[in-house]
């Protein structure tokens, strides 16, 4: 795993429509890019929920916002369409980009041992350089992680998806009812 203060590895890789991207075409740019295991499962939709929620403070921040999964480019289409992610996703299936990020690791789950994806969040200064490393990502507040990890002060209130309002409004109506 790469730390805050390492030149991020330049990358060449294929988003969800078939182009290529490179970490160097967004030279000049703040850029967050965050590892998730699948697309389409509960925690990764949580975590690209928040962040299309907040995209557009996201970008008024000056920040670029790119997914990595190992999913094809035709999983990461029908991931963007049903959630409606306003930022791309970049198909990963030869772990290259996994590989340079040191994001491809071992894991465990009752007792097997398998290789997976480490739910991980780079973010990337305008000269390539990391100035962040989130390894505990909090899936339904991830915008909230990367803001506070900046020290930026020009915040918003950090829009809630879907699954915490339900929660928040199923607390209230149970206080009310009391």
């Amino acid at each position: 795993m790469l730390t805050a203060g390492a030149k991020a590895p330049d990358f060449t890789t294929t988003d969800q429509e078939g182009k290529a991207v490179k970490l160097s075409d967004f030279k000049g740019k703040k850029v967050v890019l965050y590892f998730y295991p699948k697309d389409q499962t509960p925690g990764c939709t949580a975590e690209a929920c928040n962040l299309r929620d907040n995209y557009k403070l996201l970008q008024k921040l000056g920040y670029e916002v790119l997914g990595v999964s190992t999913d094809s480019e035709k999983s990461h289409q029908k991931f963007i369409a049903k959630e409606k992610l306003p930022f791309r996703l970049l198909a990963d299936v030869d772990k290259t980009v996994h590989n340079k990020y040191g994001t491809w690791v071992e894991k465990s789950m009752y007792g097997r041992k398998y290789m997976g994806t480490a739910r991980v969040t780079y973010v990337i200064n305008e000269q390539g350089v990391i100035e962040e490393v989130i390894e505990k990502v909090d899936t339904r507040n991830h915008t909230d992680q990367i803001l506070k990890g900046m020290g930026t002060t020009a915040r918003k209130p950090v829009k809630k998806t879907p699954a915490k309002q339900k929660a928040t409004a199923s607390k209230t109506a149970k206080r009310k009812r009391k």
